[in-house]
């Protein structure tokens, strides 16, 4: 998967729990923020979100469970936001730093890379 050439400068990533889609086409997705992860943990899951392998779209809706909210040093708008749906294999991203061209992407949600990231995600859930 790609991410946006501002990743290198991300110093905090916020993981949500996703609980609906949002209102607007570039609001936040709404839900609960369950772990912050910075220094090595948030570049270890930028190196993970990177590896994940491309895949063919599979239609369910777009129904994401998780997202990632990215920020630099500012810590002042999200530079970037990802939505994960591991049912129809699709990530959107959102932000000031995503180009039009990847803010629809696919990946193979079986995919070791996928699965370590959805365990991740599994792990913060309260």
């Amino acid at each position: 998967m790609q991410l946006p050439a501002e990743a290198a400068a991300i110093v905090l990533i916020e993981v949500v729990r996703i609980s609906a889609l949002p209102t607007g086409r570039d609001d936040p997705y709404p839900g609960t923020v369950v772990a912050h992860w910075t220094g090595s943990e948030a570049a270890a899951a930028l190196v993970l979100i990177e590896s994940l392998p491309g895949s063919e779209q599979h239609r369910c809706g777009f129904s994401p469970g998780w997202s990632v909210r990215a920020y630099d040093n500012s810590l002042d708008l999200a530079l970037f936001e990802a939505a994960f749906c591991f049912t129809c294999h699709e990530v959107r991203m959102q932000g000031t730093a995503v180009p039009p061209a990847l803010a629809t992407q696919f990946f193979a949600p079986d995919a070791p890379p996928a699965q370590s990231l959805l365990s991740l995600f599994r792990k913060t859930a309260p």
